[in-house]
């Protein structure tokens, strides 16, 4: 089995979220799952002037595209071609290109690495950085190919399960 790869889909323009969406949905429901692993639609902060105030939000980096990485085979060439909204990978005539490892870097896109991490479903951790900085929660969920664990928080009196990167996290 061939290694996963991050591929750039072009879109009709402002419809990178939709298109998003839609390839997520039907990984789901066409059980793709270990053959395409992520969808992003890469977006920057920016500082917009707006009445007079200063404001940050976040904009798309490239309109118009979106980026998977996924393991190219027919099947998966077939879903994500076959997309609403979207018009064709980037690469020459029907042939994708994949991303260079010097092209992900400025994206913020690691390649896969060994990555050992020291707690495990049921251990508790403190979210160190984020909107969740300094709460302890229970991990219950890990998902390596998104790099998250889910943990239960408290929010409004109740338990809300949170996804948080593992960069963000250590064990309490």
């Amino acid at each position: 089995m061939s290694e996963a790869k991050w591929y750039v889909v072009h879109t009709y323009s402002g419809y990178e979220n939709k298109v998003k969406a839609n390839i997520e949905k039907t990984i789901e429901n066409r059980h793709l799952e270990d053959q395409i692993l992520e969808v992003r639609v890469p977006l920057q902060d920016v500082m917009e002037m707006k009445n007079g105030s200063a404001r940050q939000v976040q904009k798309k980096m490239f309109p118009g595209y979106v980026l998977l990485n996924m393991i190219m085979n027919d099947d998966t060439w077939y879903v994500v071609r076959n997309t609403r909204g979207v018009t064709g990978f980037v690469g020459p005539g029907s042939k994708p290109v994949p991303l260079t490892e010097a092209e992900m870097m400025p994206l913020g896109i690691q390649q896969e690495s060994n990555i050992r991490i020291d707690f495990a479903p049921g251990d508790a951790v403190v979210v160190t950085g984020g909107a969740w900085a300094n709460t302890t929660g229970v991990v219950t969920a890990i998902n390596m190919t998104k790099r998250v664990v889910t943990i239960n928080v408290e929010l409004f009196g109740r338990e809300t399960p949170v996804e948080i990167s593992f960069s963000e996290i250590r064990k309490a």
